[in-house]
């Protein structure tokens, strides 16, 4: 038994399993390297209704049944070609803190490593 408003989209629906939707807003961040199946991200950026953030930057609100997650790598790898370089990071919302992880691929060193200058206040022991 659901609300008013769940049971009228229950009865209007010609599905024959009402399925619970999720709506989240995500910063997704991508890199697809040099060959990387762009068009096929664009797209489904696009029939989303992404907002361009900066390069390889994109903001959107997307529907999901479930686990963000899972229902994200799911449906990006039915419609983007993925190879082994290529890289999707997403930032959520998880209550009252935001989290990133790697939807596809993993973290690499970062080009500005080594830049900075660091302190060093260990000691060597001979």
């Amino acid at each position: 038994m659901g609300s008013p408003m769940y049971e009228q989209l229950k009865s209007t629906c010609r599905v024959t399993a009402f399925v619970d939707l999720r709506a989240s807003t995500i910063w997704i961040s991508f890199d697809l390297g040099v060959t990387g199946d762009y068009e096929g991200l664009y797209s489904w950026l696009d029939s989303n209704g992404a907002k361009e953030c900066g390069t390889s930057v994109a903001y959107l609100t997307c529907t999901h049944p479930g686990d963000l997650m899972e229902a994200l790598r799911k449906e990006i790898k039915e419609v983007v070609s993925l190879n082994k370089r290529s890289r999707i990071y997403v930032v959520s919302r998880d209550g009252e803190q935001f989290k990133g992880s790697y939807l596809i691929g993993r973290r690499k060193a970062a080009p500005w490593e080594e830049y900075g200058a660091v302190e060093d206040h260990s000691y060597d022991v001979a």
